[in-house]
């Protein structure tokens, strides 16, 4: 069934933490070709990076008032607090989007959000294009589901509002149960066998024939992920998952928290102070933004464990707030003061 050309598309983008949801969104938004956009956010942590990163696009068909951030939990357990919400502030911009992407949270279940588009207000308004899931390739290579599974274990239970505590392959298998396409992330570091079994993993999983587009830098053309008129919350009951039958789930504790530092000198050296962070103190994912002195533009640096990257994402401007703020991410019960000493130098 074709979606309906006076409805809103919106595309849902799922995947684990650190799958490259955001690497691929961005890339969207800087091939876009005048098509206005919108971005729905299912940030998670107590500062809203992602959303930052896109926002830092500087992108005029995507402005920062169409980037909208839900920092309030898993989006497929807070649909009514907080999608619609989001999607009504969406919606009454002018001038009026053509698409709406929507990056879930890494734990997030598609088909939940799926089924908010039947609810009649909205529905009438707007409809899912199409569901991508973007997968690790590297991490399925070497027969995992995502590149750290202890940050995703992280996320999963700072989150108070998630109510699905499931093995995280169940999770997986759920997200590309419900996928129209599934991008095969960070292709260039997988040699020829690394790729075989990447899809290997895949195709054991995907019941239906979905088509699974390898990428580098989550570099898409548009036409491949936009526009393809699905109409998934009319089809939404035929894509089974684990969870179709389930209630509430139970969910282990780990915490959340922000560290300020002062402005750097060295953004290697602060690096190697992440990566003492995650070995001595178990932290599990540091991610935030840095003053550099000296350097006009801002640091983004991003840790999953103790493996650190970091760049410069854009120049500071008169209305940033310049505090270098990391957020941590570990197991409750850790030691902010040492993490918090490590980090500060």
């Amino acid at each position: 069934m074709n979606a309906s050309v006076s409805r809103v598309p919106c595309t849902v983008v799922t995947g684990f933490l650190g799958a490259g949801k955001t690497t691929l969104i961005r890339s969207l938004l800087e091939n876009a070709k005048g098509k206005r956009l919108a971005i729905i956010v299912n940030e998670f942590g107590d500062v809203g990076i992602d959303g930052e990163i896109l926002k830092g696009c500087g992108i005029d068909t995507c402005p920062e008032e169409n980037i909208v951030e839900l920092a309030n939990g898993c989006i497929c357990c807070t649909v009514a607090d907080d999608f619609v919400p989001a999607l009504d502030q969406i919606l009454s911009r002018t001038p009026k989007v053509d698409h709406i992407l929507i990056e879930t949270s890494g734990l997030a279940l598609p088909k939940p959000l799926v089924q908010a588009f039947q609810w009649p207000t909205v529905k009438s308004r707007v409809t899912v294009d199409g569901v991508i899931a973007v997968v690790d390739g590297p991490a399925l290579a070497d027969g995992r589901v995502a590149s750290d599974m202890d940050a995703l274990q992280a996320q999963r239970a700072a989150d108070d509002s998630l109510d699905h505590d499931d093995p995280v392959e169940e999770v997986f298998e759920d997200q590309i149960a419900c996928a129209d396409l599934i991008i095969l992330s960070k292709s260039d570091l997988m040699d020829a066998a690394g790729a075989t079994r990447a899809n290997a993993v895949i195709g054991e999983h995907v019941a239906r024939a979905v088509k699974v587009v390898p990428t580098t830098q989550g570099k898409v053309d548009p036409s491949v992920l936009l526009g393809l008129g699905l109409a998934v919350e009319d089809d939404i009951e035929n894509r089974k998952t684990h969870h179709d039958d389930e209630l509430d789930h139970e969910h282990d504790d780990f915490d959340s928290f922000v560290v300020d530092i002062p402005s750097i000198a060295n953004p290697d050296e602060l690096a190697k102070r992440v990566a003492l962070a995650a070995e001595q103190e178990n932290v599990l994912r540091v991610k935030g933004f840095v003053e550099v002195g000296g350097k006009p533009m801002r640091l983004l640096l991003q840790a999953v464990g103790p493996r650190v990257n970091h760049y410069y994402d854009r120049a500071w401007t008169a209305e940033d707030d310049r505090r270098s703020r990391l957020v941590v991410i570990g197991l409750k019960g850790l030691n902010r003061p040492a993490v918090q000493r490590i980090l500060a130098g």
